[in-house]
């Protein structure tokens, strides 16, 4: 087969082909070890902003990755040229920056009794064969829904539709080489409601592997109106300490920042307000997080990591206690444990419910407090765990909504703010690699007049 630099949508054996043809290239050169990643990529996304087409876009990206090592020195170079002359160019650019580079101790390929022999099949790939018309007649029919909902909705910021088909393999010098199709679809509106001053914006998306579970176009668009008019006359508050509650979306936000302090890569560059925290109390005694790397069709599944690894189902939380970190090879090494097969990131965590019920139960958990349903702002720092951002919700007396809030801050410290987690709702919002329903934190400071 002669893969050339044509448009033209290449199979899986295509590109194990090209990554079998630069690992030898690689071998011929004087690696001791090397490793390549193919990957193609296809999309169509569309946006309409009141029922006119606004944004039409077609991606076509394509890539390949080479590293290689002689010793522990290693370079790497990248091309999204598939010709012969350019994958052999691209494999003696990365050979040569090798031979200029520092000896690491920790690189190096991950050990070769881990790689995973027999991918299994995730059902990750269902391709959405839909026309830019049809597209445009989906975010149409969405965004129409969310402007006829109310007439004191005037405007709007679009109803987008997107869909994306990806390929990627993998291959290393160890004889391992395994790639598996993916795809993504999304859609989404945004609208704006009120006059002067008291403007207010929300939205609603669905996303989802396979098309067919998008959820219905006029539910989003519902969905992203109600959510608006919700908002409309917010009240300023006074600052104060009080339980806050939220919602599953910003929810998985704050499991975010737990994944970022326990990642490999901020445990040995000690830049972790978890640092070192493996076997001690991080959560309540009745908090628990898995980790599900084999969910069908899950958006954050797969068979094996960004270095041919294995994965496998894992206990990160039991109990509250923090089971291990998020490991690569090298940060792995560097650590002096073994990799977790989380090259690449974490594959679907899963916040255990403390109890049955979604926020309308935890209102009254809460009692009297914030219910959060927006964060702005990048306040966050994973060195020293400190939390500021700017929030929107509602203020909530003996756990019934009494109106919109806006113009606040929310400030605590992560460290405290898991370890004063109340409640975990089942309401589990699975449209993201991290699982997890509504989140009840016990006290927080929230800065207002």
């Amino acid at each position: 087969m002669a893969v050339t630099d044509s448009p033209v949508r290449l199979t899986q054996a295509d590109l194990e082909s090209i990554i079998e043809r630069a690992l030898q290239d690689a071998r011929a050169r004087g690696a001791s070890q090397a490793e390549a990643a193919v990957s193609q990529d296809t999309g169509l996304s569309v946006g309409v902003r009141l029922g006119e087409v606004e944004t039409l876009e077609h991606q076509r990206d394509r890539s390949m990755g080479i590293t290689v090592y002689f010793g522990q020195r290693k370079g790497s170079a990248s091309t999204a040229d598939f010709s012969l002359e350019a994958v052999g160019a691209t494999v003696a650019k990365a050979c040569s920056i090798a031979r200029f580079t520092a000896e690491d101790a920790s690189s190096g390929l991950a050990d070769a009794e881990l790689m995973a022999r027999a991918p299994q099949n995730l059902d990750l790939s269902h391709p959405w064969d839909v026309t830019a018309d049809r597209a445009i007649a989906i975010a149409k029919t969405c965004e129409s829904a969310a402007l006829r909902f109310d007439a004191r909705i005037n405007n709007s910021e679009g109803a987008s539709v997107s869909t994306h088909q990806g390929l990627h393999v993998y291959g290393n010098t160890h004889g391992f080489v395994g790639g598996y199709p993916t795809t993504s679809h999304t859609l989404s509106c945004v609208v704006l409601a009120g006059t002067g001053e008291d403007m207010q914006r929300d939205y609603w998306y669905s996303s989802s592997r396979d098309w067919h579970e998008l959820q219905d176009p006029e539910a989003v668009g519902l969905e992203s109106a109600r959510r608006t008019i919700a908002r409309l006359g917010p009240r300023k508050i006074s600052t104060r300490r009080a339980p806050i509650l939220f919602v599953p979306e910003l929810a998985r936000g704050l499991i975010g920042h737990f994944v970022a302090a326990i990642r490999g890569s901020s445990q040995y560059r000690q830049a972790s307000f978890l640092l070192n925290s493996a076997g001690q109390q991080v959560f309540p005694t009745n908090f628990f997080v898995a980790e599900r790397p084999h969910l069908p069709k899950a958006m954050a599944s797969a068979p094996f990591d960004d270095e041919g690894v294995a994965t496998r189902d894992r206990e990160l939380v039991a109990e509250g206690i923090l089971k291990g970190y998020i490991l690569s090879s090298y940060s792995a090494r560097k650590l002096g444990l073994k990799t977790t097969g989380n090259a690449g990131g974490s594959h679907n965590l899963i916040v255990a419910p403390t109890m049955t019920g979604g926020v309308a139960a935890l209102l009254s958990r809460l009692g009297t407090g914030l219910l959060l349903t927006e964060l702005m702002g990048q306040g966050v720092n994973t060195v020293t765990g400190d939390y500021s951002r700017g929030a929107a919700g509602f203020w909530v007396e003996n756990g019934e909504i009494q109106y919109p809030v806006a113009e606040v801050t929310i400030a605590g410290n992560l460290r405290s703010m898991f370890l004063g987690i109340a409640a975990v709702g089942d309401d589990v919002d699975i449209r993201g690699g991290v699982r997890v329903g509504s989140i009840l934190v016990q006290e927080m400071t929230i800065a207002g007049e």
